[in-house]
């Protein structure tokens, strides 16, 4: 994301039906997003009970940090907050 965000100007769209095309698919990538984000945090949640019910520790640092460094490569800065928040998602906060 950038630091400067459009700022509305009250004026309603022009009806480009593209416009109206786009948005609709960006809502339908949003409730994908919405449920995968879900399913994830629900199966980290199963991982850890797993872990814990086996003896081990609730949390892996190496596989966390896997995870921060997957988002990072492939979004930067951002993706490492996107990143941490999948990860308190699934396990709460430290």
């Amino acid at each position: 994301m950038t630091a400067t965000a459009a700022v509305s100007t009250g004026q309603p769209d022009s009806g480009d039906p593209r416009i109206a095309a786009l948005r609709s698919r960006i809502d339908e990538i949003d409730t994908a997003i919405l449920a995968l984000w879900r399913e994830r945090a629900e199966l980290s949640r199963q991982v850890g009970a797993a872990r814990v019910a086996s003896g081990g520790t609730r949390l892996s640092l190496d596989r966390e940090r896997e995870i921060l460094d997957r988002f990072h490569v492939a979004l930067g800065p951002e993706g490492t907050e996107l990143g941490m928040l999948a990860l308190r998602a699934g396990r709460g906060r430290l």
